[in-house]
């Protein structure tokens, strides 16, 4: 199945030990999500999408009235759909859009702290 991957997807201690505490149904979108990321060069902004003024995207899982995000940085490429390689840095389940501004210097924490690109 690896040769069929356009992008590799890796991910963060942080980014797994939240999914580690999701429950199966949610995992089991997230895993989704994260399969269509590798193996389809156009993603759906229903799953992807840009943040604005900034260099990244969020993976965008909705589960019921549930809003679960993951930041998300190219590795290789500024444009995701050009990407080969992508992070998942860390994720929220969405209560508010001023939410966003926390998580993002947060992953700019990861980044450094992992020396990430």
């Amino acid at each position: 199945m690896k040769n069929n991957l356009i992008r590799e997807v890796f991910k963060t201690d942080e980014y797994d030990m939240y999914f580690l505490s999701l429950d199966s149904r949610t995992k089991t979108k997230y895993d989704y999500v994260v399969q269509i990321m590798q193996t389809q060069k156009i993603v759906s902004e229903k799953f992807i999408k840009k943040i604005q003024n900034t260099e990244f995207y969020e993976v965008r899982v909705s589960i019921g009235t549930n809003e679960h995000r993951t930041i998300l940085i190219t590795a290789d490429s500024p444009n995701f759909m050009e990407a080969t390689k992508v992070v998942l840095l860390n994720s929220f389940l969405k209560k508010d859009n001023k939410q966003y501004k926390k998580e993002i210097e947060k992953a700019k924490t990861i980044i450094e702290k992992e020396e990430i690109i």
